[in-house]
């Protein structure tokens, strides 16, 4: 990449890898819906809307700024529009006569993260965490790619409402990365809001830009998040045997979590146990009386869910009796999301719409569920409809030099790509803004279509 943030000129590569300048750009507008018509003249002001919001990230249900911005968006490209839903979610509705309500969502919040991509606008922003600690703050997880495609995706919709009939709904969500759809839920979004027939999102990922992956069923892995808390007895760090020292209880937790996948989930099953978080004491010569940890679980069944939480129960509970803890340890659920779930006809139906839009070859079928997790499910969960969710490429094709697709999708990202949390991790605007407004606008075309009076 290029200090400025645009893709660098692709290396050579042979013909048909990712690398490959005939694949790494998007096709003409004869292969496009009419929707797209006038995004070129749009794409600059797309491209400074998305350097501010990447410039002045906000933590999870502190997304005042980037929930004004898209509000205000929103009013002059003449949506109806609702803030403060959820907290500080925002809601815009725009009715083009008959038929079907399509819901469009793009999450908002960043990642407690230092950026480190040495972008010219990068973020230099701090926030406060829900501990009250001040931490640095990124768009690590290019929830502001999320929200300029679908602010350039409505003023696209706003500006052509000749080509489509119906209705959508564009949810601007909060806290994604805490769970925040069940708080717009919550605050009467089924009951304030036209019901969605079809809900769809979609996510930036580190994969080639031009390209966009999904699958029918199960996409995304379900996600629980823990605190726990070990109990010791704090003394001397000459004296340990007056003491009940939580740093090596906590040291053995984190030791035997990780038999959890390797010896209790099938080699065939799909699992992740991650402790990321330990903190304990204040001193080198101080044993403390307590230690916290923080663990995440991904799962992508309800059975292999149950398993590896009552494994971590049950290790948590035992290395504290094992060593001897004064007190049983505190285990507190953090958040918790769902599995992903793609209904099948419906992703038949985007897979078609996404190709048709972008060309043969750049639409993939994901060979198995993406251990990342969403809540974007809740949204069709709760209104009891279709959901469909993809993964759409943000990065640089010249980091893919000699990479074959099929090689990409068996075996995962070569270590020069920074994934998604990465403080490293920036698309390349450019190419992958146009990318994210044609694939939301594609997909939502195909329901939207205006019926056309009989001869």
């Amino acid at each position: 990449m290029t200090t400025d943030g645009t893709p660098a000129a692709p290396a050579p590569a042979s013909s048909g890898t990712l690398a490959d300048p005939a694949r790494g750009t998007l096709p003409g507008p004869a292969t496009v819906t009419p929707l797209l018509s006038g995004l070129d003249e749009r794409l600059p002001g797309l491209r400074a809307l998305y350097e501010d919001l990447h410039a002045h990230p906000e933590l999870s249900f502190q997304e005042f700024r980037t929930a004004g911005v898209a509000a205000g968006l929103l009013r002059a490209q003449g949506w109806e529009v609702t803030e403060g839903v959820g907290r500080t979610g925002v809601v815009g509705v725009l009715a083009n006569g008959p038929g079907p309500v399509v819901l469009l969502r793009a999450d908002m919040d960043a990642l407690p993260v230092k950026e480190e991509t040495g972008l010219p606008y990068a973020s230099t922003a701090t926030g406060i965490d829900p501990d009250g600690n001040e931490v640095p703050v990124m768009h690590a997880c290019g929830h502001d790619m999320h929200v300029t495609c679908l602010l350039g995706a409505t003023a696209q919709l706003a500006a052509h409402r000749d080509t489509w009939s119906g209705t959508v709904v564009a949810v601007f969500q909060p806290a994604e990365e805490v769970g925040g759809a069940p708080a717009m839920i919550e605050d009467g979004f089924l009951d304030r809001f036209p019901r969605a027939e079809i809900c769809l999102g979609q996510h930036v990922a580190p994969a080639p830009v031009g390209f966009l992956g999904t699958r029918p069923g199960p996409v995304m892995a379900a996600s629980d998040s823990l605190r726990v808390t070990l109990f010791g007895r704090g003394g001397h760090g000459s004296s340990p045997e007056t003491a009940v020292d939580p740093v090596v209880m906590a040291a053995a937790v984190v030791m035997r979590l990780q038999t959890v996948v390797s010896r209790e989930i099938g080699a065939s099953q799909t699992a992740v146990v991650t402790v990321g978080s330990l903190h304990a004491g204040t001193k080198e010569n101080i044993i403390p009386d307590t230690a916290e940890l923080r663990i995440n679980i991904r799962s992508t069944t309800p059975a292999v869910r149950d398993r590896i939480l009552a494994a971590v129960t049950r290790i948590v509970r035992a290395e504290a009796a094992a060593s001897g803890a004064p007190k049983e340890p505190e285990i507190v659920p953090l958040n918790s999301f769902p599995v992903t779930v793609n209904d099948g006809p419906a992703t038949a139906r985007v897979q078609s719409a996404l190709t048709e839009a972008l060309g043969e070859g750049r639409v993939f079928t994901l060979p198995q569920v993406i251990t990342g997790s969403e809540d974007f499910g809740v949204f069709g969960t709760a209104l009891g409809v279709p959901s469909v969710f993809w993964h759409f490429g943000g990065a640089d094709p010249a980091l893919y030099a000699g990479v074959d697709p099929d090689s990409l999708l068996e075996n995962g990202l070569p270590d020069t790509v920074p994934a998604n949390h990465s403080p490293h991790f920036a698309p390349v605007p450019g190419p992958t803004i146009p990318l994210g407004v044609t694939a939301l606008l594609a997909a939502a075309a195909h329901w939207l279509v205006k019926e056309t009076p009989d001869a």
